[in-house]
């Protein structure tokens, strides 16, 4: 397959995380500070760049660990006040990478935040369904949990300024964001590196900690999703194609979920009949996997999804941006069975805003529908020419 030698090669430049000089701030005496968010997108990169500065300026005792590592397994399975305190007492700050892999991981923090004076804590974990779940009641009230992503528009706006977001536009859209994906010396790394992420990365949570073998069927269902962005999505219609029951494939749609490969987006209603709410969509936490998932890097001048992948791309940097602004907001698609839609509709501040994305120039109206509903919301389209704003 060619690769698209008329896009420019992405400069080696280090971006500067956004939650790099916050940290500081976020870590407490006696709390958790959780980080979610995919593998592979700088998580462990972020803490240790963190404490590598702040050891420098504290002369704090830090313990680093990762939850593979098997005497640290043991100390914190244990739930003995005799092994865990010791063991950590004489550190001011403790970070666990991977803490998903750590049965009971949450009662053994609650026992190091509750006993040991002072201390402060950091873990993270690359999927929601096991360390929440972990996680979960123990550390109610003791925890702050923050997302992380691969690098936003947001990002590198704060680093470079919005003429940086223009330059890196068209690779985002066709190879993603991953740290390693933005600083790759040519096309050939970057599309080798996304297929590695496809094939060893993508489901290591599911299939270890679920133990689900095949993950054939998972990529097949990944497939047919990545043609189907924008649409929606028919558990029922997915099922026939792989073979599957209709509660398997959402069984493995909600995993995919909660191991940051995939968002679900439901459809917004307020009882309008004409409103189709039972359905989802479905988009990809990147760009680069999802054309992986299809292996398909072209230019986006020879391709016919274009407007897929500039969905994609809008609906996850406005999740980023919402994500580490803190901007309060549910979100939706709309559409009715006479076809109106918008593409994402967010709920805050007690107002409706609707957003319909368009890679061209076309001249779009709000739904009439939309406008006669709910008369006081407001709808925007977002293209090429006033993007930088709504993600950035």
């Amino acid at each position: 397959m060619l690769l698209p030698l008329a896009l420019h090669d992405s400069q080696n430049y280090s971006i500067e995380r956004f939650y790099q000089d916050k940290l500081d701030d976020l870590l407490r005496p006696n709390r958790v500070v959780v980080i979610y968010g995919p593998r592979r997108v700088g998580k462990t990169t972020l803490i240790h760049k963190f404490l590598t500065q702040r050891q420098t300026k504290t002369q704090e005792k830090i313990f680093t660990g990762n939850g593979d590592d098997a005497e640290l397994q043991q100390v914190l399975q244990s739930r003995k006040f005799s092994q865990i305190i010791p063991f950590f007492e004489n550190y001011d700050l403790i970070f666990i990478d991977e803490a998903q892999m750590i049965d009971n991981i949450g009662l053994a923090l609650k026992i190091i935040v509750d006993q040991i004076p002072g201390i402060r804590v950091i873990v993270t974990g690359s999927s929601s369904f096991s360390l929440s779940n972990k996680l979960g009641e123990p550390l109610v009230g003791r925890q702050r949990i923050l997302k992380l992503f691969s690098i936003s528009a947001l990002e590198i706006k704060n680093n470079e300024g919005y003429f940086q977001v223009i330059q890196e536009l068209d690779n985002m859209l066709i190879f993603g964001s991953y740290p390693e994906v933005m600083t790759a010396c040519n096309f050939a790394e970057k599309q080798i590196y996304l297929q590695q992420i496809r094939d060893s990365y993508l489901y290591k949570d599911i299939l270890q900690l679920e133990n689900i073998r095949n993950s054939r069927k998972i990529l097949d269902l990944l497939q047919l999703i990545a043609y189907q962005i924008g649409q929606e999505v028919s558990l029922h219609e997915l099922g026939k194609q792989l073979g599957m029951s209709k509660n398997t494939v959402a069984k493995y749609l909600d995993l995919l979920e909660k191991a940051f490969v995939l968002i679900n987006v439901r459809g917004f209603s307020r009882n309008l009949r004409k409103e189709i709410t039972k359905t989802s969509r479905y988009y990809f936490y990147d760009n680069g996997v999802r054309n992986a998932v299809i292996n398909n890097f072209n230019l986006l001048s020879s391709r016919d999804d274009v407007g897929q992948l500039w969905e994609n791309f809008l609906f996850m940097e406005r999740l980023k941006k919402r994500s580490y602004q803190e901007i309060g907001a549910n979100y939706y698609f709309w559409r009715t069975y006479d076809q109106q839609e918008i593409d994402l509709v967010e709920e805050r501040g007690g107002k409706l805003y609707g957003y319909e994305f368009k890679w061209g120039k076309n001249k779009v109206k709000a739904p009439k529908i939309w406008k006669k509903t709910y008369s006081q919301a407001e709808f925007t389209v977002i293209n090429k020419q006033n993007f930088l704003e709504f993600v950035g």
